[in-house]
């Protein structure tokens, strides 16, 4: 396993910046920890999955899990700020919402799920009130991207932290990527280690793991990225025998492919597809990216250059963009691939993290009695009985 010179660049002649930077964020999270500014707590299970740092983590694939996890068994709903989103104020995604509307990834988690409470409002805590007012009132709610907005108090926190880019050996901004010093992973309840590779060995376990330096009231675990069944994005242009074919990776092995990302984190994802492809040509831009007619103009160019036979695969979350652009070639339409990304809990931790969770939103809905049943292969639907509260039962996951 590399470590510290393998995966993190830091500049140091910003490093005095970086320190004045941290300085800034360390009286901010004192003000907090004094009360002087207030962190709100609610009665409701909250559940907040963020970073310290810039850049991707994973967020939405783990909140998608959260979701899987107990949309069966409970009301859920998600709140984020909508990043990139061109709406002001709380806006509730329906429809008819746009990724311009909600941003690209809560867009992204209402087409994967729309039975769920979508919702967006910088303000955390204005936003959970108002979801509480929401029919159907949620359950849970899952702050997306909150670790450091500190006016919520969660009653889960959850820290994600890059294996290719470890907290503990980063910088502050400008220097590096952390967005506040390095103590404030003690507020996490649960730090995951994301994005690791499939074949870490025991050793590179106890490494982090030590590294870390948790304290005993916080859990650590690790997750790997799996990839579900390949979809066209143009389904009524795409090519029947390649879509046939490219159902899952190892359709893709004669292929070479163009792998269109606009995440911040694309290393290994880059480095999972190698082996199912002929060839593998990434073309990277920044997260977040809002395509330009030049941007769509090399995408064209850089597809048109590979040999045959080619494919282009992009993720969900630059998919929710790019679907609604003008200027793509019949080419990159007929042959426009969306790989779906989900997670994996390694060591054996799955059904750990599972009951955590579970147990968390039983003991402490506001709305709701929920029940375990003695049988808990499927979930007891919900009953409504006048001003009876209802009654929900979880799954064993």
């Amino acid at each position: 396993m590399g470590m510290e010179g393998d995966f993190i660049k830091i500049n140091k002649w910003l490093l005095p910046l970086g320190w004045l930077y941290g300085c800034v964020v360390q009286v901010r999270n004192c003000l907090f920890e004094m009360g002087v500014l207030k962190s709100e707590s609610f009665t409701t299970p909250v559940i907040s999955v963020g970073n310290i740092t810039v850049g991707g983590t994973g967020k939405t694939p783990h909140i998608e899990y959260l979701i899987r996890l107990l949309e069966k068994s409970a009301k859920v709903a998600v709140l984020s700020r909508g990043y990139k989103r061109k709406s002001k104020g709380f806006h509730v995604a329906n429809e008819h919402s746009t990724a311009e509307d909600i941003g690209d990834e809560p867009y992204q988690m209402k087409q994967k799920f729309p039975n769920v409470t979508i919702a967006v409002e910088k303000k955390r805590a204005k936003g959970i009130k108002l979801l509480l007012q929401h029919d159907p009132q949620p359950d849970v709610i899952l702050l997306d991207d909150a670790f450091q907005h500190r006016y919520v108090k969660p009653g889960i926190n959850i820290l994600l932290v890059d294996y290719h880019r470890l907290i503990i050996y980063d910088k502050m901004l400008p220097a590096g990527r952390m967005r506040e010093p390095l103590s404030g992973k003690n507020r996490a309840d649960i730090i995951i280690v994301t994005k690791c590779p499939k074949n870490l060995t025991p050793m590179d376990y106890r490494v982090v793991t030590k590294a870390m330096d948790l304290f005993p009231y916080q859990e650590l675990y690790f997750s790997t990225l799996s990839y579900g069944k390949l979809m066209p994005l143009f389904p009524e242009a795409a090519q029947t025998q390649l879509a046939e074919k490219a159902s899952d990776l190892t359709g893709l092995k004669a292929q070479n492919c163009l792998l269109l990302t606009g995440i911040a984190s694309p290393r290994q994802m880059i480095e999972d597809l190698k082996p199912h492809v002929a060839s593998l040509h990434p073309l990277t831009f920044p997260d977040h990216h809002s395509f330009t007619p030049q941007d769509i103009e090399r995408i064209n160019t850089e597809f048109n250059q590979l040999a045959e036979p080619k494919c282009i695969v992009t993720t969900e979350k630059d998919a929710a963009r790019i679907k609604h652009i003008d200027g793509l070639s019949e080419a990159v339409r007929t042959h426009l691939f969306v790989l779906p990304l989900e997670i994996e809990f390694m060591l054996e931790q799955t059904d750990k993290f599972n009951k955590k969770i579970i147990n968390y939103v039983r003991k402490n809905s506001r709305n709701s009695i929920l029940v375990k049943r003695k049988d808990d292969n499927k979930p007891q639907d919900s009953h409504h009985s006048g001003d009876r509260p209802r009654t929900i039962s979880f799954r064993n996951n």
